[in-house]
């Protein structure tokens, strides 16, 4: 978060304000992790007035000292007043204490003759103006119905920061993608720039670093409707894939989920219904969710029998029902009500002493089934009518909805006995949509097949897809990430890795490979990621091939500028090697950056470096993979860098990520 100070300049009566920003101002803002900034961070710039305004509308926080009658310190409160409803806080100085009622009129009266002393009431104020909602501003609370500007609407992404954004998703490279949104935060533009980066990983299924950034936002704002949407899908994917291997941690997920959606119907009201759609569907998703745990590991002749026993069925289609409900045109809602609707009415049918045993009377369950039949054949109707006005527009505009093509296709397997149909659906759908939505209809597909619902047009419709649901991931792979000394060069005053100690380096980077692989069913099942250069990297590469591991080279830099960098001076033979891994058919192959100067966007960020840089990116892609599933291997001497960047970085950043390390003593 960021603050911008408000205050007067130098010394005025009697009162040094600078003083008062470094020893009271600034120290507070530190203490609860808010950078803090004045007018003279823009003093530069060539029009002061604006770059004044945008951080008065875009800044989290902004602290006014009105302890004198100063101009421009009332003109900027006045503007902020105008921009923002909340999230002011006036401080003034006094020689009496004041009382301080955070709850009322967040107004803060310090010490002049020692303000460092009122440093824990500002900090206490802050965290409560953080977590409030409440308006500050006179202008908003005498005018109830101003709405304050979103401040996101004008803060501007660079373009050059796009461009790294696009290359990164067109390349499918999730760690310089989880990258760049750490690299967001130095900045004010960080919000839209966390949201285009955490939508790119939502899409492309990155659900745990999509996880870590829309976490970002939803920390800043707790509300937020659209990061409140993505969390609780991703906590829900997330869920699932930790289902069977760690039933605590899925259980924490699904909760997860449920306070996100939670949150979205706090302000269900003032929700636009496709928002209200969505609720909705995400309550069902998860009541889906824990029907199916309900039944998917029982004996297969249980599965049928539990799956109807289970209240979440009914729980899951009400609750789709009345997302389709709120909004029509949200397809996902009416597509998912019918599909559990048939399968419940299908095992009902057919596990009818099951069925009747959750009713008083068999004459109850007869009739609940009755109305169940006529709500599905309503319901369908209404799917098809809206699906297919949809399908015209498209038609007629000549533009083509994957998603609009899989509903569709779900359509008529859920209402047509037509396998050849239900196939050539489902195969002009696939043509046109995405893994995303191929993903989503498979596994509601999976869940037929289980339970024998449909089965002649549900084996048709799978005999479609080109591979079979695979609950395995790369999130299930072991990460060896590499880090580790170069060769010492021929003119190297203090040894550190001589050339004489390469074999003996070999066979310890080896043990503790060996050790690793102890823990896993297969060399394939890991993937050994590192950098390029002569020595540590090379060598690690050298074991993976013996093993047999599949391999990354992230190289900072295109080849021939990497190897005068980090290789070359290490001798021809160095270089050799290094081809020998980077022409590798089975060695996938990443390059950060074209040159070693840093972004322009990136080049005023003060003691930040390309070769830190690089290193976060190496670990930013090892973690992708998952953090528990991470295991650092660095060669080290136990002391500090020729330069920054390198081996005792890459170790000090691991372990502030709580992923294992095996660090071998030089």
């Amino acid at each position: 978060m960021e603050a911008f100070i408000v205050r007067p300049f130098g010394e005025k009566n009697g009162i040094n304000f600078d003083e008062v920003q470094e020893k009271l101002i600034l120290p507070a803002l530190e203490e609860v992790g808010i950078k803090g900034y004045t007018t003279g961070v823009i003093l530069e710039a060539g029009n002061i007035r604006q770059d004044m305004f945008q951080l008065l509308l875009t800044s989290d926080i902004v602290i006014a000292d009105i302890s004198i009658h100063n101009a421009n310190v009332f003109y900027e409160l006045g503007v902020r007043h105008a921009l923002r409803a909340g999230k002011t806080i006036l401080i003034r100085c006094s020689k009496d204490q004041v009382p301080f009622d955070l709850k009322t009129d967040r107004y803060l009266a310090y010490d002049e003759n020692d303000p460092a002393s009122n440093i824990p009431m500002l900090s206490d104020c802050l965290k409560q103006t953080m977590n409030s909602d409440r308006a500050d501003s006179p202008v908003f609370l005498m005018l109830p119905n101003l709405e304050s500007q979103n401040p996101e609407r004008f803060l501007a992404i660079p373009s050059d920061f796009s461009k790294e954004v696009f290359i990164a998703q067109q390349m499918g490279h999730c760690g310089k993608l989880a990258l760049l949104a750490s690299e967001a935060q130095f900045f004010s533009w960080q919000l839209p720039a966390l949201r285009m980066i955490g939508n790119i990983q939502f899409r492309s299924n990155f659900y745990s670093d999509a996880k870590e950034t829309w976490e970002r936002i939803q920390k800043r704002k707790p509300k937020d409707i659209e990061a409140n949407e993505r969390l609780a899908t991703i906590y829900h994917r997330l869920e699932g894939k930790e289902a069977k291997k760690n039933p605590d941690l899925a259980k924490k997920l699904l909760a997860k989920s449920e306070l996100a959606i939670n949150r979205l119907f706090d302000q269900f009201v003032e929700l636009p219904k496709d928002k209200r759609a969505e609720a909705y569907a995400l309550r069902a998703r998860n009541e889906k969710a824990k029907w199916i745990r309900r039944w998917t590991d029982v004996e297969p002749e249980k599965m049928e029998k539990e799956a109807i026993r289970s209240t979440s069925l009914q729980r899951a289609y009400k609750n789709y029902l009345l997302g389709y409900s709120e909004d029509l045109n949200h397809f996902y809602s009416g597509v998912n009500a019918l599909g559990l609707l048939k399968t419940l009415i299908e095992l009902a049918n057919r596990q009818s002493m099951v069925w009747d045993a959750k009713f008083d009377t068999v004459q109850e369950a007869s009739n609940a089934l009755s109305s169940y039949v006529s709500e599905f054949e309503e319901l369908a109707i209404t799917v098809r009518r809206a699906v297919m006005a949809k399908k015209r527009a498209l038609e007629r505009d000549n533009l083509i909805d994957p998603w609009v093509n899989i509903t569709y296709a779900d359509l008529m397997l859920l209402t047509k006995d037509n396998p050849e149909r239900v196939a050539n659906l489902y195969c002009m759908a696939l043509e046109s949509g995405t893994n995303l939505n191929f993903d989503a209809a498979r596994r509601q597909l999976v869940i037929y097949e289980k339970l024998n619902v449909m089965p002649d047009n549900v084996n048709a419709a799978l005999k479609e897809f080109s591979a079979k649901l695979d609950e395995q991931d790369k999130e299930d792979e072991k990460v060896l990430l590499f880090t580790g000394h170069m060769i010492d060069a021929e003119d190297r005053k203090v040894p550190r890795f001589p050339k004489e100690r390469e074999a003996e380096v070999y066979q310890k980077i080896k043990a503790a490979v060996e050790g690793i692989l102890k823990t896993v069913a297969s060399p394939k099942s890991c993937v050994g990621i590192a950098g390029g250069a002569c020595g540590g990297d090379l060598l690690f590469y050298e074991v993976c091939k013996e093993f047999e591991i599949p391999t990354k080279m992230d190289l900072a830099l295109p080849p021939d500028q990497y190897i005068v960098e980090s290789v070359q001076f290490a001798g021809s033979s160095w270089v050799d090697r290094f081809y020998a891994v980077y022409e590798a058919e089975d060695t996938e192959v990443n390059i950060l950056a074209e040159t070693k100067e840093l972004p322009v966007w990136l080049q005023g960020q003060k003691g930040y470096s390309f070769w830190e840089r690089n290193n976060l990116w190496l670990l930013n892609t090892a973690l992708s993979y998952g953090d528990r599933n991470l295991t650092l291997v660095a060669v080290w001497d136990g002391k500090g860098e020729d330069g920054p960047g390198g081996t005792r970085h890459m170790i000090e950043e691991v372990k502030k990520r709580g992923a294992k390390s095996i660090v071998i003593d030089l």
